[in-house]
């Protein structure tokens, strides 16, 4: 019996990538992980350090200097994943961890499809409006639309502006699952990178209302200002091109392996085997733990999330504070697992809280691999250097994913090589 373990250090990455200057410009200069240890001189990160975090850091920067309180690991196999979607991105990310290739959609403005998406909504027994706030010189603004007096449709005004799309709701007004019909009919019609679906308790369409804005021909729901996610939260991500059939939950399953979701990959992955939502940093790591007692044979997989949130309010200390925590959370699941087991540490892109922005930054990730007997299984191509052992810059996040399929002897996902054999 065996097990495999994946923890997602949310938005904690190691470099900027090549592409940055042209892809995304305002990012130049991120390195989430040595900004934060620079402004924080006390930070220890222990066990990330003995996995090899240093030694990530420096084979995705070769020209940095580590930090004096962070020193690379003498024993350790690491590497160095890139990102395979073209922006910075939580959804995209843990698409890519699970084996998908990821496809570019299109970014603009939800005003254009409006009316196409209006006329579909109708002839489906919607009742469907336009509304148009006013700016603060009463000239009109681009406009969402309401469906059944209980759902917005509009521009994510949360991630780049363009990319996602929101459909929102007050679910005291309207069952969660009449909203992802709604959702999935507007997936359906247009090309956006994701059509989110979400809504919560506790508020009504004039608080959905009245967190409107606008900006620069974008229009939507301002979600953290709506209060929908105070009290019974609910989301479902929908994104362009995505099959969850080729992915790892739905492969592992068809072989009879268990799946567990922890945290926020719960919510945006699709899994027909247990998910356990959850934000606090803590309280999911010894989820995991809890899971591991339990669980013979399975692949787990947990987000910390907090670190992006720290990042996004561009919070070094913060960052630092759930870092130190993911430490110690981190050391507790290695002392659970056996001689068959393994876990990796990375992250699904940066968020460098020094960078000037508070949105997520185009970095590498770090791939942090351990198993009590690992050094058994490893390629014949890896780059040995004593006890050091180097996996390289891999091309995909998939190919962590693609290693998790190959470790149960399932058939391969849609994308990735992995970077160990069994």
């Amino acid at each position: 019996m065996k097990r495999f373990v994946i923890v997602v250090l949310d938005g904690y990455g190691i470099g900027a990538m090549d592409d940055v200057p042209e892809l995304r410009p305002l990012d130049r200069g991120a390195n989430t992980a040595r900004h934060i240890f620079e402004s924080v001189p006390g930070l220890r990160l222990p066990t990330l350090a003995s996995l090899g975090l240093g030694n990530a850091m420096l084979a995705a920067d070769p020209a940095l200097i580590l930090p004096d309180n962070l020193a690379a690991a003498q024993s350790c196999i690491y590497g160095v994943h890139k990102l395979a979607h073209c922006g910075a991105d939580t959804f995209w990310g843990h698409q890519e961890l699970m084996g998908t290739k990821p496809k570019k959609g299109e970014s603009a403005p939800i005003l254009p499809r409006l009316p196409e998406i209006r006329e579909a909504l109708e002839k489906a027994g919607h009742r469907v409006r336009f509304y148009t706030g006013e700016n603060e010189n009463n000239r009109p603004c681009p406009g969402i639309l309401i469906v059944d007096e209980a759902v917005t449709i509009g521009d994510n005004l949360e991630t780049d502006l363009g990319d996602n799309y929101n459909v929102t709701a007050a679910l005291d007004l309207i069952p969660f699952e009449k909203v992802r019909e709604t959702g999935v009919l507007v997936r359906s019609l247009v090309r956006s990178s994701r059509v989110i679906v979400f809504g919560g308790l506790g508020v009504g369409l004039n608080d959905l209302l009245n967190a409107y804005e606008s900006r620069n021909g974008f229009a939507g729901i301002n979600a953290p200002h709506s209060g929908v996610y105070s009290r019974g939260y609910q989301v479902v991500h929908l994104g362009y091109g995505v099959n969850s059939k080729v992915q790892v939950p739905a492969i592992l399953e068809k072989a009879g392996i268990p799946t567990v979701l922890i945290g926020k990959v719960a919510d945006i992955v699709e899994n027909h085997g247990k998910n356990i939502p959850g934000v606090d940093t803590a309280e999911v790591l010894a989820e995991t733990a809890r899971v591991l007692d339990s669980l013979e044979q399975g692949f787990v997989c947990v987000n910390v999330q907090e670190t992006d949130l720290a990042g996004h309010r561009e919070d070094p200390g913060l960052y630092a504070e759930k870092l130190m925590l993911a430490d110690r959370g981190i050391r507790d699941i290695m002392d659970k697992l056996g001689k068959n087991d393994i876990i990796v540490v990375t992250a699904d892109h940066g968020n460098d809280p020094l960078i000037g922005h508070p949105r997520h930054t185009r970095e590498k990730t770090p791939v942090l691999v351990w198993g009590p007997e690992l050094s058994m299984n490893l390629p014949k191509e890896g780059n040995y250097t004593g006890s050091q052992i180097f996996l390289g810059e891999r091309a995909s996040l998939a190919d962590t994913g693609a290693g998790v399929t190959a470790f149960f002897n399932a058939p391969p996902p849609e994308a990735g090589i992995p970077y160990l054999k069994f």
